[in-house]
């Protein structure tokens, strides 16, 4: 049986209590899990489990393995605490939404120009696109957009179209909707404001940065901990 993500049904967790499922060398899994692993371009969380730095949290399939710091002595069975970094995962949050919001503008208004790439770091995100000339001529337009759909603080949802094959994506009514099983904000105002740079990487390809104008941003006041943050 796979690992239960908790991080789809509540991004804003900070701390769960979990059981080891399987323990081996330095490579072990849970039961259930707040520690997302790098997909879709989203890298992963940084963290603890049972007190232990995870050095790596690799996806394959359903399952979510961890590696462990050297000297692991968790046991299949053994109740475990499981800490993410929440700051670090905040800013993952809010540039993996700005990255959606951008891909999905830049899809509507400039005829779905072919994606190449994509990554998201704690400290930007990046779209490659192929494209003709240089980009950063539709940014004015981008921003006035992007401004006005984070200032509008709109409802994100996010669900399972199948939830057999943990497929999910994320819907803003009157907006848009795209597959996507990253983490995800509740509201579009919890972006703040985004700053977005051109990089000509060559071969007819074009990248969009996209940087956060204050990466410390927290509209609920510090960090959230074990309960939700308010949805208003």
């Amino acid at each position: 049986m796979s690992v239960e993500k908790v991080f789809w049904n509540n991004p804003y967790l900070t701390q769960i209590d979990a059981s080891v499922q399987s323990s081996d060398g330095e490579v072990i899994t849970l039961d259930k899990t707040i520690f997302y692993a790098f997909s879709g371009g989203q890298e992963s969380d940084s963290g603890f489990i049972g007190g232990l730095t995870v050095i790596r949290a690799e996806k394959r399939d359903k399952e979510i393995f961890y590696t462990i710091d050297s000297g692991n002595s968790l046991k299949p069975g053994q109740s475990v605490s499981v800490s993410i970094d929440w700051p670090r995962r905040y800013r993952l949050m809010r540039l993996h939404f700005a990255a959606e919001l951008v891909l999905e503008l830049v899809f509507r208004n400039y005829d779905s120009p072919e994606k190449t790439g994509a990554h998201i770091s704690e400290n930007k995100a990046r779209l490659d696109f192929m494209w003709e000339g240089n980009i950063s001529g539709i940014f004015p337009v981008l921003q006035e957009k992007l401004a006005r759909i984070i200032e509008g603080n709109l409802e994100i949802h996010s669900r399972f179209s199948d939830p057999e094959n943990e497929t999910r994506y994320w819907e803003i009514e009157g907006f848009g909707k795209a597959a996507c099983g990253g983490t995800h904000l509740r509201r579009t105002g919890e972006i703040g404001e985004i700053r977005l740079k051109r990089n000509n990487i060559g071969r007819g390809r074009e990248r969009i940065e996209i940087t956060l104008a204050d990466p410390h941003l927290n509209p609920y006041g510090g960090t959230p901990g074990i309960t939700s943050p308010p949805l208003s």
